[in-house]
């Protein structure tokens, strides 16, 4: 009963760290946009489109959703 305790304590505390998380994600895509890329114009639009769409699922909550979302925008950037 300790550990599951433990287990749920540490799941709880760690809900608000992907929420800063995501702001994170984003001013690293913002920043290697705004740094220009060589990114095709269907490839700029789609990391474009998951920025925004990180961004909506951030403002709503789903923070874990965001992460992934980000990611594969930072994936098509290059960004680690």
């Amino acid at each position: 009963m300790k550990h599951l305790t433990l287990a749920t304590a540490l799941c709880l505390m760690s809900a608000p760290a992907f929420a800063f998380h995501c702001p994170m994600d984003m001013g690293e895509i913002d920043a290697a946009l705004a740094e220009g890329t060589t990114l095709s114009e269907a490839q700029l639009s789609e990391v474009q489109s998951l920025r925004a769409e990180g961004e909506t699922l951030h403002n709503s909550g789903d923070h874990q959703g965001a992460v992934d979302t980000l990611a594969k925008a930072k994936a098509i950037l290059g960004i680690n």
